[in-house]
């Protein structure tokens, strides 16, 4: 569809976010799938999510830090996240997912794992849990290693591994024994490192999970394919999984029904809440790839 490629090319477009960030279609959207802009309004929703019996991940839509006052305002950030968080009574057993290219990987590896480190001990605190992001293609095996780093002191801290990347499966493999979120990934790396066609991506998916699975660890299983859902629960009882071992994770806004529907079977459901400055381009991206939001977008539009 034309109009997804042109969301696609807009997402990171200055000059078209300028135009539309602020048309009441756009921000009402927004305000589907993202809590806001700043800390506060994503407690608010979380505080939501937490009384309806889910529980809830916080990422924050920053970009890359190009120096290291931005990694500090970070930071910053996940702090005043965790406070806001602390105060309404439902930082334990909150999650935060952290980019670590917002905290200075890509600028000084060392300089990224010690400002997670004071997020992971603010987070240990107050009840809460760290876990860290997939990078780009480019900078994913810089952010596990990152991440291994972080163990040594923080060995609740948890990490994204996505099965696009060829390597995925031997990541989890090495990786069972802690706390794994497994996402698909979006498979527009290079060629060299990254599955491009989606049905090899959803073979490296459940080989993933039977390498998980077959862990000690708490699998966190990050999608919407009800399929892959499926093949995960079926996976988690013949591994003889316990409830609190495996975790289903969704996004704000997206398949609520279904979040419910497993909340309701006993399952653990996480959902993931995005919120922050940056939500035009995580929004067009979304647009792009959800087809039903996409004809809700140009009908809206052609009433303009």
């Amino acid at each position: 569809m034309v109009l997804r490629q042109v969301l696609l090319a807009a997402s990171s477009s200055d000059r078209v976010e300028s135009v539309v960030r602020n048309t009441g279609v756009i921000r009402a959207l927004a305000g589907r799938y993202v809590a806001g802009d700043g800390p506060e309004d994503a407690a608010s929703v979380a505080a939501g999510l937490v009384a309806d019996g889910l529980l809830v991940t916080l990422d924050h839509l920053d970009g890359q830090a190009r120096d290291t006052a931005r990694a500090a305002r970070a930071v910053e950030d996940r702090l005043t996240l965790l406070d806001a968080l602390d105060r309404r009574g439902i930082a334990k057993g909150a999650d935060l997912s952290l980019r670590l290219s917002s905290l200075g990987l890509g600028l000084d590896d060392d300089l990224a794992r010690r400002n997670a480190a004071r997020v992971c001990q603010a987070a240990g605190d107050v009840g809460a849990t760290v876990t860290v992001e997939g990078e780009e293609p480019a900078t994913a095996e810089a952010a596990l290693r990152v991440h291994a780093a972080l163990l040594e002191e923080h060995p609740a801290t948890g990490v994204t591994v996505q099965a696009c990347l060829r390597g995925a499966e031997e990541h989890c493999r090495a990786r069972a024994f802690g706390r794994v979120r497994l996402r698909r990934g979006h498979g527009d790396g290079p060629v060299a490192v990254t599955h491009r066609d989606p049905a090899a991506i959803d073979r490296s998916f459940v080989r993933c999970l039977k390498e998980l699975m077959a862990g000690e660890g708490r699998v966190v299983v990050a999608t919407h394919d009800r399929r892959l859902v499926e093949v995960a629960s079926a996976l988690a009882v013949l591994n003889e999984r316990e409830r609190d071992g495996v975790e289903y994770e969704m996004s704000y806004g997206v398949r609520p029904a279904e979040q419910a529907r497993l909340a309701g079977l006993g399952a653990r459901v996480r959902v993931r809440v995005p919120y922050g400055a940056g939500w035009y381009p995580h929004l067009a991206r979304h647009l792009a790839r959800r087809p039903a939001d996409l004809g809700l977008l140009a009908r809206s539009l052609a009433r303009l």
